[in-house]
């Protein structure tokens, strides 16, 4: 566990990058083979939207990576934070603790309040309106989010007191997770519902992905699922069921436009 630690305190930005472009192909081949859903699009084309906001996102990430740099830093030095105020553990629990409420501030927490802020929701808005979820629908987040998912990660490394490996490490499996439970796969449910009593499988999220409420403010984990289930904010719903999108922004040839997701937040909505 420390040798892994250690790879992920050195992990380049290449290796980091190999690890983005990794996943998507391979839950993109994936998707291809056994699909949830059938959809009748282009997938290429469906993914140019998706991919130039992964690529925003990017950018806001390596933009503002030295804050999370510092604060990591900050934290070791200082022994400040739950991890350095808890002596003894084991490293296989000391890591779990990390990535369990690393999940908790940076991921479920974030998505939560923007579902309950109506202008963060606005902008969370584009992330929701794809009407055909797969892989790379995982990072389709406008800059905007992007700029507030990476704050509360930075607040998660804080509370946490998270050393850098750690905190690339989480990074690491939350991007893969995401990509997972974006992608349109099809598993057995059986395999699917049991897989979800620990990480958040790809049913359990597209539940969240339904086009009407409650089930739209729902399942907001990302890693763990132990988060929805302990707040009380999960919900099943079978997939056969699921329509993709959301009610007030329906419109499907400007849910695929570039510059109308950009400017998203600052539209009225409307129901079709």
């Amino acid at each position: 566990m420390s040798e892994l630690i250690n790879f992920f305190e050195n992990i380049s930005s290449l290796q980091r990058s190999l690890l983005l472009v990794g996943g998507i192909t391979f839950f993109w081949s994936i998707e291809t083979v056994v699909p949830l859903f059938r959809f009748k699009y282009k997938k290429f084309k469906h993914a140019i939207p998706n991919l130039f906001l992964t690529l925003t996102t990017i950018i806001v990430n390596f933009s503002l990576a030295f804050l999370l740099l510092n604060t990591a830093d900050w934290v070791t030095e200082n022994n400040f934070g739950i991890l350095n105020w808890i002596n003894g553990l084991p490293l296989i629990i000391h890591v779990l603790i990390a990535l369990l409420f690393l999940d908790l501030i940076g991921a479920y927490l974030p998505h939560l309040v923007q579902h309950k802020v109506k202008f963060l929701w606005k902008i969370h808005l584009v992330h929701h309106s794809d009407h055909n979820v797969d892989t790379t629908t995982a990072n389709r987040h406008h800059p905007f989010e992007s700029v507030i998912r990476f704050l509360f990660t930075v607040l998660g490394v804080f509370l946490v007191g998270a050393s850098i490996g750690l905190v690339f490490l989480y990074q690491s499996i939350s991007l893969i997770l995401s990509q997972f439970n974006h992608a349109n796969i099809k598993l057995p449910s059986t395999f699917d519902r049991i897989l979800s009593y620990v990480i958040v499988s790809p049913n359990m999220h597209k539940v969240h992905h339904h086009y009407v409420m409650p089930y739209t403010d729902s399942n907001y984990g990302n890693i763990f699922s132990v988060w929805d289930r302990l707040f009380r904010t999960h919900m099943h719903l079978d997939s056969s069921k699921i329509i993709y999108g959301v009610d007030t922004f329906f419109d499907k040839e400007e849910n695929e436009k570039i510059n109308s997701l950009l400017y998203r937040p600052f539209e009225e909505p409307k129901k079709n």
